[in-house]
């Protein structure tokens, strides 16, 4: 605001306060004025000081009513009432006996001093009660501001609070914000009437933090004292809730980091773990081809370059593993959904680990009967690798692991993969496909502890769902698959030219 715009708003002000003060001066006369002419038709009954007592009721009154400076102007206007018109001689301002005198300044001291004490107590009960009607306006805007957890809606808040509470015609709440390149701001608007011209106030959003932003108003009148102090309390508070709002945010970031370094760690544990076993099989089968002790048509060859090549295998899933992770953590794990027969997808998957399934024997209840299902063949086969090795991993050696896929219903697939491994407690089954979470024996078993993760991405990507149930003997794992694709079923092979084929 201008220096020449901020001294005519004053001046407005002062001359919009000189006319009400006339006017309620105005008023108060009337009152006395009123008063004289009822008291001039009972004067015959009714002595001075009775008189003087009943002068005192508008004193009274315009001081409760208008104020201290109207309650004076009735207090001396009803002196000189009474002077004139009811003490001898009558109609003039002459005191003729030193009793009428005393009387007359006994009132006018008792006048001003009850128009005073009345006056007092209505400015202090007007000031009270504009410092509750700002109290609760400032709690107002505390608890709604306490309840926000985002900067535009603090700054939209906070700009229709003022616009209400400060009666004004606009009001612009700008916030400084960091980005990575240079700061930039935010600008949140509450308008009555459009605004015209730069603002009329301008008050800094300051925390001990430094410069957070500023506020914009355009006043359609002066604000009093009181007011501007209760201005300058609102942006304090709302400079607070914004950086209460930028510490949270500070700390979710440091929580995010720690969690981040967390898994960083866990997952190069793991890792580390899980490739030095096939690298340590494979650098000791390598060491044994090269010495020369082991002939090349020996059966122990062939025993080496088998373990050689399961292991590098093991090597293969566990690379596909860390990349299947990274593409379900950046969504980009889309499946190239085809129609496959379920059943040789498995028993490819039970082929390449017919070595790690040597001392579990399998029972597999999966048909070739069963509907072809539309699923990425590789995808799927990384679940049933990973069921299946989490089974071989928990389960007691020589113990049954069993697979078993059934039609649920015209949409569903649903596939079971049993172990008869230790039980799981119920408030961690929704938890085991979490990333490296893990219940029992997680000191003797190895792995990076995504397999499960894994399986939960790619099932879900394909549109299924997948969990785990604790039976009587073991666990299981149940996971479905869509037999639809774009809403189409593949339409089965008729029986006769299946058989001609």
């Amino acid at each position: 605001m201008s220096i020449r715009n901020r001294y005519l708003q004053i001046y407005r002000l002062y001359r919009r306060g000189i006319a009400a003060l006339v006017g309620r001066c105005l008023l108060s006369l009337l009152a006395v004025a009123a008063m004289t002419g009822i008291l001039n038709l009972l004067q015959a009954g009714l002595s001075n000081s009775a008189l003087a007592l009943l002068y005192l009721l508008p004193v009274g009154s315009a001081a409760t009513l208008w104020g201290l400076v109207p309650g004076i102007v009735a207090a001396l206007s009803s002196f000189l009432s009474l002077n004139y018109f009811f003490t001898l001689p009558r109609f003039t301002f002459v005191v003729a006996h030193t009793q009428d005198l005393l009387e007359l300044f006994v009132f006018l001291v008792v006048a001003v001093a009850i128009s005073q004490l009345v006056g007092r107590t209505q400015a202090s009960l007007q000031e009270a009660r504009l410092r509750e009607r700002d109290v609760i306006r400032l709690y107002e805007l505390m608890s709604t501001l306490a309840g926000l957890r985002n900067q535009d809606t603090i700054a939209r808040t906070s700009a229709t609070s003022m616009l209400e509470v400060f009666q004004a015609r606009a009001v612009d709440v700008v916030i400084q914000r960091e980005s990575s390149a240079a700061p930039r701001s935010f600008l949140a608007s509450a308008q009555a009437r459009p605004p015209q011209g730069t603002p009329d106030q301008v008050v800094a959003l300051i925390t001990p933090r430094g410069l957070l932003g500023e506020v914009h108003i355009w006043h359609s009148r002066l604000l009093s004292p009181a007011e501007e102090r209760l201005l300058n309390t609102f942006a304090s508070q709302v400079a607070l809730a914004l950086e209460r709002v930028i510490l949270a945010q500070a700390e979710t970031r440091t929580r995010v980091l720690e969690e981040s370094d967390r898994l960083k760690t866990a997952l190069l544990s793991s890792v580390s773990h899980e490739l030095r076993t096939p690298l340590a099989t494979i650098k000791a089968a390598a060491t044994s081809l090269r010495s020369g002790n082991v002939s090349w048509d020996s059966a122990a060859r062939d025993d080496l370059i088998a373990a050689i090549d399961e292991e590098s295998d093991h090597l293969n899933r566990l690379v596909e593993n860390l990349l299947d992770m990274s593409r379900i953590e950046a969504g980009a794990l889309k499946p190239q959904r085809q129609w496959n027969i379920l059943a040789d997808i498995l028993a490819a998957t039970v082929q390449r680990l017919r070595r790690a399934t040597e001392k579990h024997p399998l029972e597999i209840d999966v048909s070739e009967d069963l509907p072809l299902v539309p699923v990425d063949h590789r995808q799927i086969d990384q679940v049933f690798t990973n069921l299946i090795s989490n089974a071989l991993k928990y389960a007691p050696e020589g113990t049954m692991v069993r697979i078993s896929a059934r039609v649920r219903d015209d949409q569903t697939l649903e596939v079971q993969v049993y172990n008869a491994g230790p039980q799981i407690p119920e408030e961690a089954l929704p938890r085991i496909f979490d990333k490296f979470y893990r219940v029992t024996d997680a000191d003797r078993v190895t792995g990076t502890g995504l397999g499960l993760s894994i399986c939960k991405g790619i099932v879900e990507a394909h549109g299924g769902r997948i969990w785990a149930k604790n039976l009587a003997h073991g666990l299981a794992f149940y996971f479905t698959l869509p037999l639809t694709m774009d809403g189409q079923r593949m339409p089965r092979l008729p029986a006769d030219s299946e058989a001609a084929e």
